[in-house]
Parts: C-alpha cells; structure tokens; sequence
C-alpha cells in the first residue's frame, strides 16, 4: 500500500481494534466503501490497524481513533464532519475531484446553486485574486466546494464592483469579497462557509470555534410547538436575516435542541427555552439580563455585547479551569452511576475502601505504638525509683545496723585503742 498508493486515490479509515468509536464506525463504513464502488466512483476505500502498521499511521500524522484521511497523490485530506455514510462520500467526491471546478453556462451555475447551500465563486481571468483563491481551496476544500466562472455566466441580478472578484452565494443572497473590509482571503471564506443561520449541534459548535464569531443560539425543544419556543426561534431567524449586514462577521446565529450540551459548556443547568449568546474562542458567554420579547429585545443585547455593556460569564481562567475539573469528574461519577449502579460501586467504592483500611490501619498502628512506649517508659521510670528508693532505705537500715553493733562492748573497746594511739 505505501508503495502503490500514489496510483490511485485512497479514502483510509485508521482504526485500532479496541477503539469503541471505531467499532461503532465499522457497519457505516462498509456502507461507504459499497455505494462508492457502485457508483463507479475512482476513490478506493480501505482500513487499516493503525497498531499493528503504527509506522504507516504515524507517517500520516494520526494521533486518534479512528481517522478518516483521503490520500491523493502527496496529500493527506483530514475528514473532520459527522460520521455518516452520506457525509463521508460526499467529502470523497468533493476532495478527490478537482480543485476548483468551473461553470461553463448559466445552465450549470443554476444547478450547481440548488445541489449546495454555500457556494464560492472565481469570476475572472489570471490574476494573483485567484492564485490566492486557488491556494485557499487546496487548504478549505474538505470544508466546501470552489468554483470558477466567467461574468455572463452568473444571475443577471448579480452586479460586480469590479474584476476580478470572489463571491459566496448563500441564504438566497450573494455577498463579494471585500480585502479592505473582510481582511484575508482565506478568513473571509472560512468565515462565509456557514449559513447565515444554522441548526446547530456540539459538532458545528466546534467547527464554528475557527471562525472567530459569536455565536447566538436559541435553545429550544424541537418537539415542543409552544408559543415561547417559536416565538425564540424566529427572533434569532428575522435578526440573522434582517440585520446581516449590520452583525455578519461577528455574529452566528442559529438554534439548539435540547440543552445537556449547552450545560456541559456552561457548567449549569439552563432553563429552555432561552437564548444564550458563546464565545467558542475563550469559552465565556453571555445571558439576557432581562426577558427577550421581541426582535428589538435581541438586537440590543447584541449590541450589549459588542459595546462590552453585557457582563460575559465562564472564560478560561484557572477557577474556571479548576470547576471544569470538578464538574468532569463530578459528571463520569453520576453517569457511570445512572447507567451501571454496580459497576459504579465497584469501581469507586472498592478503590476507597481499600485508601480507609490503609489511613484507619496506619492511624491505629501509630496510636497503639505510641500508647505501649509510653506506658513501658513510665513503667521502667517507676520500677527506676522504686529500685532507688529501696536501695536508700537499705543503706539507711545498714548504717542504723553499724550503730546498734558498735554500742556495746565493741565501742569500749575502740576506746582502749584510741587510749593507747594516745
């Protein structure tokens, strides 16, 4: 394979045989690799255990499982979207095809318009606008598709300042690149990729994090049709739309369903519907101060937060890092918990019993030790001066004894012979 690749165009799953995720992958990806080849599709799809050819898997620089990479000629592509069998062909018929793909009649372009909701096209001829728009495909082409087209071939409602220019078609709209206003080429597109207003998951959320905007979501139920939770959901829809011009590059909008992800981010529980406001960059975010009624009621705190009036929550500081901490840990106990009470118990009663024994074992080893040198040390201290006083009293009784011989006949006659010293 590593000799013979470059032949032919190559979309690799590198999974590792324990990898739970990679297990989940495996039926989809037999799908994958059936509807390519019945399609007549020139990719070849393959797998490939990145532990037992770990040399292969590092030479592509795959650091997790599984990961998804289409290999054409000296390029590795990265497949970083959901893990669904439409997505993943769609990503190979995207990256595998051309770079840029052009649009030779009106015809073309109107059909081309339909099959994607983003569409970014070259109008032009040579220039260095397209040999920059032209390496920015080759970064951004796993993200969307690029084309090329010449003036007449585009809507006769479109009017161009000048030539040559880039211009992304979306929300039933069109919107031209502007190097003064939007900066570099490749942040405006990567800015642009997104719908004006999205149906956002965790997924998106992430992808959203490199564009460098805001995002306002409404967090709804989706099955729930009450007033309060459309009413939520059309307010951010008629600000996306009617204030696009005013909000698009610092702004995203869209909505939510369900908030279990929405309280994971925010460490809380959020009370749906509402609206919330994040900065996928620092991880803070921002909450209305107040109830939002209308679409005046959003626009300004929009504006709030702009101005820097709205008090921004979370960020990554060290407290916070320090409650995200807790919260994980806090979170893997009860969902183990929820899901496996035994296996819970087991895993974490077991491990604490084991740390109670050890502190309760040392602790009363010290204490008993301690006790038992105490009391030997004051039993030798007292048998010490028991052994003292008693051999006082018998010298005592000695010296007495000396005494009582030496008062009779004894002492007369030491008084002779001190007579005769005399």
């Amino acid at each position: 394979f590593k000799e013979n690749r470059k032949d032919d165009i190559w979309l690799v799953d590198f999974y590792a045989p324990w990898c739970g995720h990679c297990k989940k992958l495996e039926p989809v990806w037999n799908e994958v690799g059936v509807e390519m080849k019945n399609m007549g599709s020139p990719v070849k799809v393959g797998k490939m255990d990145a532990t037992s050819f770990s040399s292969i898997a590092s030479e592509f620089g795959v650091r997790g499982y599984p990961t998804i990479k289409l290999l054409k000629g000296d390029l590795a592509y990265n497949y970083r979207g959901p893990r669904t069998k439409d997505d993943i062909i769609e990503f190979a018929n995207r990256v595998a095809g051309p770079l840029i793909r052009p649009l030779p009649s009106q015809h073309m372009f109107e059909h081309v318009q339909k099959r994607h909701r983003v569409l970014f096209v070259y109008v032009g001829g040579e220039s260095p606008l397209k040999e920059k728009y032209i390496e920015v495909a080759s970064e951004l082409i796993v993200y969307t598709y690029f084309f090329s087209a010449s003036e007449d071939v585009l809507p006769e409602y479109v009017t161009l300042p000048e030539l040559p220019a880039v211009v992304v078609f979306k929300d039933g709209t069109y919107f031209v690149y502007d190097e003064y206003e939007d900066g570099d080429l490749s942040s405006w597109i990567n800015r642009e990729r997104f719908q004006g207003y999205l149906n956002v998951d965790g997924f998106t959320l992430y992808e959203l994090g490199d564009t460098g905007k805001l995002v306002a979501i409404a967090v709804i139920d989706d099955k729930n049709s009450s007033v309060e939770h459309t009413r939520l959901k059309s307010i951010i829809q008629e600000v996306a739309r009617d204030y696009r011009d005013h909000f698009h590059r610092d702004f995203q909008f869209g909505h939510m369903d369900g908030n279990d992800y929405i309280n994971s981010l925010l460490m809380d529980d959020v009370t749906i519907p509402t609206i919330v406001v994040l900065n996928t960059s620092n991880q803070q975010y921002f909450l209305p101060d107040r109830h939002i009624e209308n679409t005046e009621d959003m626009v300004q705190f929009i504006n709030n937060i702009l101005d820097g009036t709205a008090e921004a929550q979370g960020g990554d500081g060290l407290l916070q890092r320090i409650k995200r901490i807790i919260y994980d840990a806090k979170s893997t106990v009860v969902s183990v918990f929820k899901s496996s009470p035994l296996l819970g118990c087991f895993l974490f009663g077991l491990p604490l019993g084991v740390i109670s024994i050890m502190c309760y074992g040392i602790c009363t080893a010290d204490t008993d030790g301690g006790v038992d040198e105490h009391e030997a040390a004051k039993k030798e201290n007292g048998d010490r001066e028991l052994t003292d006083e008693g051999s006082e009293e018998e010298q005592e009784d000695e010296k007495n004894g000396k005494y009582t011989e030496l008062s009779d006949g004894e002492l007369k006659q030491k008084d002779i012979m001190e007579k005769k010293k005399d």
